[in-house]
C-alpha cells in the first residue's frame, strides 16, 4: 500500500472517531451532559420551574448534587422527604412527594430513573386522603 492510500484510511478513521465522540459528549449525548427540567409544586399549590444541566446517569443524584432534595434510603430507593426546602414525610403528616415523568406517575423511583435529555420531571406536594 502506498503512503497516500494510508493517509487516506487515517484520515478516515480519525475523522470517523471525533464524529463518534462528538455524538457522545454533545448536550444531551451519552456521556454529554443533559439539559431537563424540574417543576416542584409546594403545598400550598406554587409551581417552581427549575431548568438543570447534569452529567450524572440518574435523576435521584442529579438533584441531591444540586442540594433540591434530601431524603434516606428506604426498601424500594430514595425516599423523599424534602423538596426545594418544603418538608414532607408521610410518617408524620400524611404527605409525600409524588414523581411524575412529564404527566405521567413515575414507573422507577427517583434514584433509577435515567435523566432524558429534554424532559420534564416534577415533584408535586401530596397528602394522602385515603380515598382511592
Amino acid at each position: 500500500m502506498n503512503k497516500k492510500a494510508i493517509l487516506i484510511i487515517v484520515a478516515v478513521v480519525l475523522v470517523a472517531a471525533m464524529a463518534v465522540a462528538y455524538f457522545l459528549v454533545r448536550p444531551g449525548g451519552t456521556l454529554g451532559p443533559k439539559d431537563f427540567t424540574l417543576v416542584v409544586v409546594h403545598k400550598d399549590g406554587m409551581e417552581k420551574r427549575i431548568p438543570l444541566r447534569s452529567n450524572e446517569e440518574f435523576l435521584g443524584a442529579a438533584l441531591l448534587n444540586e442540594g433540591l432534595l434530601e431524603g434516606e434510603d428506604g426498601p424500594y430507593g430514595l425516599y423523599i422527604q424534602k423538596v426545594d426546602g418544603e418538608k414532607a414525610v408521610y410518617e408524620e403528616d400524611g404527605a409525600y412527594w409524588g414523581f411524575y415523568v412529564g404527566d405521567q406517575y413515575a414507573a422507577l423511583g427517583i434514584d433509577q430513573t435515567p435523566i432524558e435529555h429534554g424532559q420534564v420531571y416534577k415533584l408535586i406536594y401530596t397528602l394522602d386522603t385515603g380515598e382511592y
